[in-house]
């Protein structure tokens, strides 16, 4: 229960700043409720989404002795394994995917709002402190770089306990499922087990000497999404406002760059496997191993192209053949 208490208040605090002011704006464009509701539901299932029925008070009660008790007895310092679970609300998962799709391919980050959260609530005589943070990697996938873990260590350091989120906003218009990982940092000097291999990620080229250097210093958690019947009414406010922009947008056309980028990084690492093979002391076995990924991000480039062509014919198909 302690893991799920730091994904929940960190996630639902630390990005509320992202609609607060103009959650009850109004659309701009009529959208048909059936198709609406329907989008909100495939998205839900997609995303594995848990309806709470019940009582949800203990997801969210802020239990004051409780969290004392387990910040004064640090059980992490001796179990660096010891979160392995995060839940996120449904609304936070949004605000979050909303406030990242904002910033277009600039990473968006929350700092501001954890600021002024932190006077707010001591004004009101809330005890509750932030426990996490959250930020965007725009086209290039869910994990922590050399400054992320930096930060990361930083916060586990002096603000314990503390989780890092990173939430690719342009992955997940493509694959319509919210990308999103849930990172912990491995105190300075921990050597990790060795592990079985994660289910692959496509890292580019740019990219791949940072994550290779710092992927040993983190590990991820598991995290599962929720939802309650009070949630409801805020849930559909927000998803009227995502989904009118999801709508309105072409995405072939507003992520043409990511497109792009994804052929030419395809082409480079396809390039540089195939120059290992002059080299006098190649490796088969890596060789085989670089191509296979190659074949990988192949199929997900293809993939996300046919998507994009396929929604786009429908929105055609919906709004301009009467």
């Amino acid at each position: 229960m302690e893991t799920e208490d730091v994904g929940e208040t960190s996630n639902e605090s630390a990005s509320s700043t992202v609609v607060k002011n103009d959650i009850h704006s109004k659309p701009t464009a009529s959208v048909p409720l059936n198709a609406c509701a329907g989008a909100q539901t495939s998205w839900e299932a997609e995303n594995n989404i848990e309806t709470i029925l019940g009582p949800v008070d203990e997801y969210f009660k802020y239990d004051v002795k409780a969290h004392q008790s387990i910040v004064n007895a640090k059980p992490w310092e001796k179990d660096p394994h010891y979160f392995k679970y995060i839940k996120i609300s449904a609304v936070a998962l949004l605000k979050m995917l909303i406030h990242a799709r904002s910033g277009g391919n600039i990473e968006a980050e929350a700092y501001e709002y954890m600021t002024t959260y932190k006077e707010v609530v001591a004004r009101v005589g809330r005890t509750e402190n932030v426990l996490g943070w959250y930020h965007s990697h725009p086209g290039y996938g869910c994990w922590l770089s050399g400054i992320d873990v930096t930060t990361q260590l930083m916060n586990q350091k002096y603000q314990e306990p503390f989780v890092a989120i990173v939430i690719d906003p342009i992955r997940t218009i493509s694959s319509g499922k919210v990308n999103l990982g849930a990172f912990r940092t491995y105190p300075t000097g921990y050597r990790p087990p060795d592990e079985s291999p994660s289910e692959y990620q496509s890292i580019p080229m740019d990219k791949i000497e940072d994550f290779g250097v710092h992927c040993k210093q983190y590990y991820a958690l598991e995290v599962s999404h929720f939802k309650s019947v009070l949630d409801k009414r805020l849930l559909d406010l927000l998803w009227n406002k995502y989904w009118v922009n999801t709508l309105s947008s072409v995405s072939i056309l507003a992520q043409p760059d990511y497109l792009a980028d994804l052929t030419k990084d395809l082409a480079e690492k396809v390039e540089h496997a195939c120059s290992s093979v002059l080299r006098m002391n190649w490796d088969s076995d890596r060789l085989e191993d670089r191509l296979a990924k190659c074949s990988k991000d192949a199929t997900k480039l293809a993939t996300e192209q046919l998507h994009a062509l396929m929604g786009q014919l429908i929105k055609d198909s919906i709004f301009n053949r009467v």
